[in-house]
């Protein structure tokens, strides 16, 4: 009994909220607002709907990104409440530490690894084939081997992904050099990805034809709810905000309000750019690579199309940049419970960056990127989000009876409690069920590689079990 008592220990977090970690405290609402932006809006804006709309719901696809950003919209609602009760790196993992205990958290962080990690080699994965096509538009090509990982389809002799390795070493290198650079570069990207996005919208507003619209609803409402289990894709490094407590100047008031901001500007642009593309070409032509440069080519608006492409190349970036960051600070987390090697949590005292932990993430993510077509790694990313959003959803409940947090005054409440998280935690679930029998296979294999890694080291070295023997 005693053993499986040990599994379920909850992590203490009052003494890490109360002393120093080291991390530098840089951050600011705004910067929190453009992290979320910067990973919510990426590769999914030019790619996922046109499919989401040609394949599962027809024009009724905006209806999918609505849902999918009202499930996202509760289950910010609980992250912004734990985010400001416990202001500490790890995001989702500490929450569930400190409510569910150990091996609950550990699972959870896994899972987390896996879709921050993956998440960064796919995306690296479009950035090397969008930025091929702009190098072959000047007549430059890679040699057919170091053009894409093995079994892509589009490129059958592909052996590595020289471009996909080369980006993601380069956004670690960048990381290196301290949060607030690394911000700074963010916020200009984010900026630019915005104003191309709006520059699309303003200028295909007026190329709509309502006739487009109809059928509305070709594939049934059934169709929706498979589009948003989609679409769920493009929203997937939300959490990468939470993953910055430490790091934020005053985390109780600026903390939900990146989180919920970010969401928002994220949510309005991801809708307005799904309906006016089912409005300028009809649904059934949107099956393609890159539906947004597709839009303006159908329009021959071809100049337009190349400025959209340089957009879709920085969107990207900010991914990287931010998917990488918050995988960085989940192990760092991790390991400084003891979890993890206790290197990976060591900090330049320069930069106070997790130099080990970055350049080690990167390296497995570049890899990952090189040798595996985007086919198979990306799918963990949305079963790895939506498992970690329905536990923070259920955690919340069990955070407002735990007794330890009674006397902490959190900046932000989930109203309607306890109705919104547990409807949150049903419609994460619920999402969860409408993905692809290989991924759920995908999903427990990783898992067991996972347990593994837990039975052998995370065990025997967790600094919360020790304390139970003091």
């Amino acid at each position: 009994m005693a053993q499986i008592r040990d599994l379920f220990v909850k992590k203490d977090t009052s003494n890490d909220i109360l002393k120093q970690s080291g991390l530098e405290k840089t951050l600011s609402a705004f910067n929190l607002t453009t992290m979320g932006v910067g990973a919510i809006v990426g590769a999914g804006i030019f790619i996922t709907p046109g499919v989401i709309a040609s394949l599962h719901a027809g024009p009724a696809g905006m209806l999918s990104f609505v849902l999918a950003a009202f499930v996202c919209a509760l289950a910010a609602l609980c992250y912004s409440e734990f985010s400001s009760t416990i202001p500490l790196a790890g995001s989702a993992y500490t929450y569930v530490y400190t409510v569910f205990g150990e091996l609950v958290a550990w699972v959870l962080g896994w899972s987390l690894v896996s879709e921050y990690m993956f998440s960064v080699s796919s995306v690296a994965t479009s950035w090397s084939a969008y930025f091929q096509n702009i190098l072959a538009g000047f007549g430059w090509r890679l040699p057919v081997f170091l053009r894409a990982a093995p079994g892509t389809a589009s490129v059958p002799g592909g052996r590595f992904d020289l471009i996909a390795f080369l980006i993601v070493m380069i956004i670690s290198v960048l990381l290196l050099g301290g949060v607030h650079e690394s911000a700074r570069v963010n916020t200009a990207m984010v900026v630019l990805k915005i104003a191309v996005i709006l520059l699309f919208i303003g200028v295909a507003v007026f190329y709509v034809k309502p006739a487009n619209y109809h059928p509305f609803m070709p594939f049934g409402v059934g169709g929706v709810f498979k589009g948003a289990a989609l679409a769920f894709y493009a929203y997937v490094g939300f959490d990468a905000v939470s993953s910055a407590a430490e790091e934020v100047k005053r985390p109780q008031r600026d903390m939900p309000i990146g989180i919920s901001m970010s969401l928002v500007i994220a949510s309005i642009l991801y809708i307005a750019l799904a309906t006016v593309l089912v409005g300028i070409v009809k649904y059934t032509k949107l099956n393609v690579a890159d539906p947004v440069a597709f839009a303006l080519q159908y329009l021959h608006l071809t100049n337009l199309s190349g400025i959209i492409s340089l957009g879709a190349i920085v969107g990207m970036t900010t991914v990287l940049l931010v998917m990488s960051y918050g995988g960085t600070r989940l192990i760092f987390a991790i390991s400084r419970d003891g979890l993890l090697p206790q290197r990976l949590h060591k900090l330049s005292p320069k930069t106070h960056v997790p130099v080990s932990n970055t350049i080690l993430f990167g390296l497995f993510a570049a890899v990952f990127a090189a040798f595996i077509p985007i086919s198979l790694v990306s799918e963990l990313v949305n079963i790895g989000t939506l498992f970690a959003f329905a536990l923070v959803s259920l955690g919340v409940v069990f955070l407002r009876r735990n007794p330890d947090f009674a006397h902490v005054k959190a900046a932000f409440h989930v109203p309607l409690y306890p109705y919104l998280p547990i409807l949150s935690f049903i419609l994460c679930i619920g999402l969860m069920l409408m993905l692809q029998v290989f991924t759920w296979i995908a999903f427990v294999i990783w898992q067991a590689v996972g347990l593994t890694i837990y039975a052998i080291y995370g065990y025997r070295h967790s600094l919360a079990r020790q304390r139970l023997y003091k």
